[in-house]
């Protein structure tokens, strides 16, 4: 199904750049040999250059293999090309094609609520594409969604631009800064990964040194859980307190017997006006929460093991137990407990190749609005992690540090 929807878009996108290269070349060469040597008009107009007279079919097969800034430089070689590369109609596929293999989304680079939407409606014309896009003219036409700005905004490589490697100088400070003596950040470790999955990441974590090295040993506090002090960049210390919903004996037998346990973080409240639930943290970890820097929720992205509406109102009872502070960031960790077998050792053209193979995982996007993270006021990332080998891991902890002003990190 999902491949045939892929079909049925590319069909799509291939007419609107038909339509529009036949607006900007009305007289055309015409490919009459099978060595495209074509025959001009005399008349004088805007002459096609040799990528200009290639089958729209293989200049869009050319543009998916290119990277996004690859293709913002093939616009910049003439106005053709640049007003070929905003089809909208071309940026909505890439969405569609590229956005389950995020492998992070944040509270800037979220795409709108309504354009996921709409992005679920099949596309089976091109009246959202735009016919005359030649440089320097508008023709009135005002498109409800810009893809392509939505697409940059979100798409990592394009975000990894946006914020370069620090300078050498900044490094120096950030050395300087940190033989002061400041307090370290603490992070409150909560989730339902951290009970079903078949991998627990807090475990692997502690006996992984080349990710993250331990400088305190675990400790108990006050029966809820335990503190693991942990270096970042041999550079920034802080601190995970993890919060279990019970005990691990309860733990281990609920995940033995395939049971739900009842979570003693929280405790229910009963339902709002609208139905859903209402929780509120149990006293000893409200006391937590209130003094934490960070949060740090270990979400269950393997297939089918939301926990819908229940996850969103803990979120929630979270956020609100910080009292009025909104500057604390929030860490969604989506961790599935092993790679996925038939993506490792992939390689890139293969990526390409095999993007309409059904994903292993919640991805990003779906994840954020499944916890209700874009109504949340506080800052939030959702980064894709795996339990076994701890991949993503370091990228969530550098955005968790920066958030909570925890040095320049990168």
């Amino acid at each position: 199904m999902a491949g045939e929807r892929q079909q049925l878009g590319e069909s799509v996108v291939i007419r609107s750049l038909r339509r529009f290269r036949d607006a900007y070349f009305p007289n055309r060469a015409r490919v009459v040999r099978n060595d495209l040597t074509p025959v001009v008009d005399t008349e004088e107009e805007t002459q096609p250059g040799f990528l200009d007279i290639l089958p729209v079919d293989i200049q869009f097969l050319i543009m998916t293999f290119l990277s996004p800034a690859d293709i913002c430089r093939l616009g910049a070689t003439s106005q053709y090309w640049r007003a070929l590369v905003r089809d909208p109609l071309l940026w909505r596929y890439f969405l569609l094609r590229d956005m389950p293999y995020w492998p992070s989304i944040d509270h800037v680079t979220m795409p709108h609520p309504e354009l996921l939407d709409a992005l679920l409606i099949p596309l089976i014309n091109e009246d959202e594409s735009l016919d005359d896009r030649e440089e320097g003219k508008d023709n009135g036409m005002e498109l409800k969604f810009d893809y392509m700005s939505e697409y940059l905004k979100g798409c990592p490589s394009c975000r990894q631009q946006r914020f370069p490697l620090r300078p050498a100088s900044n490094v120096v400070t950030s050395f300087l800064q940190s033989l002061v003596t400041s307090s370290e950040p603490r992070y409150a470790m909560f989730g339902p990964g951290m009970e079903q999955l078949d991998v627990s990441l807090v475990t692997t974590l502690m006996y992984a040194p080349e990710v993250l090295p331990v400088i305190r040993p675990q400790r108990q506090i006050d029966g809820i859980g335990s503190g693991i002090g942990y270096i970042f960049n041999y550079q920034h210390k802080f601190t995970i307190l993890t919060l279990y919903s019970t005990n691990k004996a309860e733990r281990n037998r609920a995940r033995v017997q395939q049971q739900s346990i009842s979570n003693k973080l929280f405790t229910f409240e009963g339902t709002d006006d609208s139905g859903y639930p209402i929780y509120s943290p149990a006293p000893q970890v409200q006391q937590v929460f209130k003094v934490v820097d960070g949060f740090i929720y270990l979400a269950n992205a393997e297939p089918g093991r939301g926990e819908g509406e229940s996850e969103v109102a803990q979120i929630r009872a979270v956020v609100s137990a910080a009292g009025s502070s909104v500057s604390r960031p929030l860490l969604v960790l989506s961790c599935v407990s092993r790679e996925d077998p038939e993506a490792d050792g992939m390689t890139s053209l293969q990526t390409v190749t095999n993007r309409n193979r059904a994903r292993c995982r919640t991805t990003c996007v779906e994840m954020a609005k499944r916890l209700g993270l874009p109504q949340l006021a506080n800052p939030w990332m959702v980064q894709d992690t795996v339990a076994e080998s701890l991949s993503g891991l370091q990228d969530g902890i550098s955005w968790l540090l920066r958030c909570s002003g925890s040095g320049s990190t990168v």
